[in-house]
């Protein structure tokens, strides 16, 4: 967002907290590194991935390929320049329940091929895993505060999550979601969606809807949902590419507020407790 226009909106905000009685002094993002020595970068991105059980080996390393792929992409370095910048700090980390999220990749600065490099190298080199139950709240939950202490400071902070199902666990993800769009980040969606839903996997129809309604929000958010195996690379890396320059993409579907989701945000929820009765 716009620094001006960011101003504001915070002067506005402040002039109703006024009105209503409190003090409301301005002030920069809380969640946010906005110590002296932080490093001005175009974006900074944190990349939430999905290591459910759902997530079956393929799909895992599907994902992670994806990730390598477009980091290294031609059209990833040529956004990277486009940016006043010519910098992103990034950093990936994995979830699955709501007390299971392990940083891959702390924050790291790509500049350049050389960064992109080195950032994909840690990737590949890290060992998969797996575990039970799917927490997007708890991945969004972990993934706001690492903006305070990232090092860098960006026009946009955005957290990019991937997965292919619903949050069956943890606080409920519309909570989780408002409380990180309230902190000024932006959140993204990558739904994968190669399996035919069923019960015994408790996947969902529709999980790209279900992220348009209830994952995603905030300036420029967008979904983008990968539904065959040729795709993930694709996908992932016009999704990298949009995210590094401030854009999305001209065909998407715009989740609106005000009205009631079209696939209830407690699904997963739902389908957990049908299932095990808890």
């Amino acid at each position: 967002m716009h620094a001006s226009l960011i101003s504001i909106l915070t002067i506005g905000t402040a002039a109703l907290l006024a009105v209503a009685g409190f003090a409301a002094p301005v002030s920069a993002p809380r969640y946010a590194d906005n110590s002296a020595t932080a490093v001005p970068v175009d974006v900074e991105l944190v990349l939430a991935v999905d290591v459910s059980y759902s997530m079956d080996p393929d799909e895992q390393a599907l994902q992670r390929e994806g990730y390598i792929a477009g980091i290294t992409s031609r059209e990833f370095m040529q956004a990277l320049r486009s940016g006043q910048h010519g910098k992103v700090a990034v950093t990936y980390f994995e979830w699955a329940g709501p007390y299971d999220q392990k940083i891959v990749v702390p924050w790291r600065l790509i500049d350049g091929p050389e960064g992109a490099d080195a950032f994909v190298n840690e990737i590949a080199r890290a060992p998969y895993r797996r575990a039970s139950r799917t927490s997007i709240s708890g991945a969004l939950g972990f993934a706001k505060p690492l903006f305070g202490g990232s090092g860098y400071r960006g026009f946009r902070r955005v957290v990019d999550v991937s997965g292919d199902g619903a949050n069956n666990s943890g606080s409920f993800v519309t909570i989780a979601r408002d409380d990180v769009l309230a902190a000024g980040i932006t959140i993204n969606g990558l739904p994968i969606m190669l399996k035919r839903p069923n019960s015994f996997t408790m996947d969902i129809d529709n999980l790209d809807v279900y992220y348009e309604d209830c994952v995603i929000g905030g300036p420029g958010a967008f979904v983008i949902p990968i539904r065959e195996r040729e795709q993930f690379k694709e996908a992932t890396r016009t999704k990298l590419v949009l995210e590094i320059a401030g854009r999305t993409p001209e065909r998407r579907v715009i989740p609106v507020q005000a009205r009631a989701p079209r696939v209830s945000c407690t699904i997963g929820e739902q389908m957990w407790r049908d299932r095990w009765g808890n």
